[in-house]
Parts: structure tokens; C-alpha cells; sequence
């Protein structure tokens, strides 16, 4: 029997990009049909299009495509890591994730297979450029960096790397032993400590459909990141206050002596107040949100939530 590699990809609105997705990747797979079987299982995240539509007549025609339709959309973390998971009830000896809206190039398939056979339990696609936004290209750089700069974790966190890739199924068991509600995939893998093989790839501009990365999920990323491998916010929020305490009463010392030497001339003033007031209450609050973020990501630990609820399948 050939080793079965396990395929897996989450839609939101994907109605324009699942059909072709499917068929580049079985294309890979065709080319490597001598050595190895495959199946591809798409997570549809309760799309409001026809990508749910488009799924179940794909799959009618193609038996290697399992289909699971949740119940709700559970986010761009959950619903792939859960799809992933799904692995470990198949005879599947590895899983590759790409993304849905062809992004994440499937013509790398045979190159992550190659490095897997050539013993790396772990291979990642990693892009050196893009079609995306220049300014958030940037950001995303540069965050990589701040978060490898400041990381105090010991995980070796790739740059430019956003989980396309293939998992020897040995990591797979071992993140299932994890068993984390809220995963950041390419943290625990680099906590792991696996070796992990770079593919270095352009990533091409979204074709069709609307991108899913808005700046809300992009802040929620990067949250995660910093609060899962880096106390570094913490202790910026510990250091600043512990400065601004300082400057307050290097302020008020300043203010008490002019005032004591020109005490008919200087006037107090109400300007200097209200802007110290307002600014200190702005850093308060800034410091309060890092801490919520923290306590936050802790509350989601303790809670256990499952990562996503079924509603259909479809060829399993």
C-alpha cells in the first residue's frame, strides 16, 4: 500500500478559487501517483456564497475530496488546525496545509515531498516577495523580526512563513498531544524543535474572490505570536510605568521649586495639567489592553473550547 499524504485547506468565500485549487493540487498529485495516494479534505467555514455549493458537486465527481461544512465560521486559526487534526483518524504519514485562495502556490506539493523523503519531519513554503500590499508586506517583515528579536520562548519562529506546508505525521501527534485550543501552528512547531526545510516561493496576487486578511486578523496573528512567545509587552508596560512614575515626580519636584522660587510670577497653569492628565490616562489604558491581550489568551487556555463544531461531511 502507497503512504497516503493528507491534503488540507479552509474556505470563507472561496466560490471562484476551491474548483481550480482542487484540481492543481490532484495535478501534483497525478505526477506522483507511482509513489504515494492522496486525499484532500476542504473545511468550509460557513460560507454565505456558493462555495459550499461548489464543494459537494466537486466532490460527487472527485472521491479523493472530503468535504466537512462547520456549523459556524470559526476563524482562519481554529478551522485549519482542526482539518489537521483530522489526519491523525486516516493512515496519512504526512499533511500538507495551503490556503484556499491560491496564494499559497500547489506546485511547491513535490518539493515539500521531496525534502520530507529526504528526512525533514517539517518543510515550510517561505515567501521572499509578494503581490500583496507593499505596506503590509512591510509590516509583516518587520513584525517577524520584532517577534524573533524579542522572542524568549527558545522557538526557532521562521520569518515569511505563514503554515503552507507539509507535517511528518510524527508532529502532528505530537501537536495533538498539545492539545491547544487557540493554536499559533508555526510557534508550537518551532517550540517542537524539528528541523524544518525552506521553500522560498513569490507569492502571487489573489485572482478571485476577496481577501479574508483584514486588519483585525492580521492584529489577532501578531497577538498571538508576541503573547505565546514573547513576555516583551509585559515588561515594556512594567519599564514604562516604572519611568513615567519617575518623570511625574521629577515633574511635580520641578514645578514645587519654581513655584517656591517665583511664587508671584509662575502661574500653575491648566494646560500642562490636562495634557498630563490625558496622556497618562492614554498610557494606562494602552498598558491595560497588553495585559487584557495576556490574560485574555490564558482565559481561552483554561476554557477548552473544541475548535470547531461539525455540521455536514461529505465523503468521509
Amino acid at each position: 500500500m502507497k503512504p497516503l499524504i493528507f491534503v488540507v485547506s479552509s474556505a470563507f468565500n472561496e466560490q471562484e478559487n476551491v474548483k481550480p485549487l482542487y484540481y492543481r493540487v490532484k495535478e501534483q498529485f497525478e505526477r506522483l501517483r507511482d509513489k504515494y495516494d492522496f486525499r484532500y479534505l476542504i473545511l468550509d467555514n460557513a460560507s454565505t456564497d456558493n462555495t459550499l455549493a461548489e464543494l459537494k458537486k466537486l466532490a460527487a465527481e472527485e472521491k479523493q475530496l472530503s468535504v466537512v461544512a462547520n456549523i459556524r465560521n470559526f476563524g482562519h486559526i481554529r478551522s485549519p488546525y482542526y482539518g489537521i487534526m483530522l489526519s491523525l483518524r486516516t493512515r496519512a504519514s504526512a499533511v500538507i496545509y495551503l490556503a484556499s485562495d491560491l496564494q499559497d502556490p500547489p506546485e511547491l506539493i513535490p518539493e515539500f515531498i521531496k525534502k520530507w523523503e529526504e528526512g525533514y519531519k517539517v518543510v515550510f513554503g517561505q515567501k521572499t516577495s509578494s503581490h500583496e500590499n507593499k505596506f503590509v508586506y512591510f509590516l509583516r517583515g518587520l513584525y517577524y523580526k520584532l517577534l524573533n528579536k524579542f522572542n524568549d520562548s527558545g522557538a526557532n519562529l521562521l520569518e515569511q512563513c505563514t503554515g503552507f506546508g507539509l507535517f511528518d505525521r510524527e508532529v502532528i501527534e505530537k501537536l495533538s498531544a498539545i492539545d491547544d485550543p487557540y493554536p499559533y501552528l508555526r510557534g508550537i512547531v518551532g517550540e517542537l524543535g524539528y528541523p524544518a526545510a525552506l521553500i522560498p516561493f513569490e507569492q502571487p496576487r489573489r485572482t478571485g474572490g476577496v481577501t479574508k486578511n483584514n486588519w483585525y486578523t492580521l492584529y489577532d496573528n501578531a497577538m498571538l505570536g508576541f503573547t505565546n512567545h514573547s513576555r516583551l509587552p509585559l515588561r515594556i508596560a512594567a519599564i514604562g510605568g516604572f519611568i513615567l512614575s519617575m518623570l511625574s515626580i521629577l515633574t511635580a519636584f520641578v514645578y514645587f521649586v519654581l513655584k517656591l522660587l517665583f511664587w508671584d510670577s509662575f502661574p500653575m497653569g491648566q494646560a500642562p495639567l490636562l495634557i498630563a492628565v490625558f496622556f497618562f490616562f492614554s498610557v494606562q489604558l494602552f498598558f491595560m489592553g497588553i495585559i487584557g491581550e495576556y490574560l485574555g489568551a490564558v482565559l481561552t487556555q483554561l476554557l477548552k473550547r473544541p475548535l470547531v463544531i461539525e455540521k455536514e461531511r461529505i465523503n468521509f
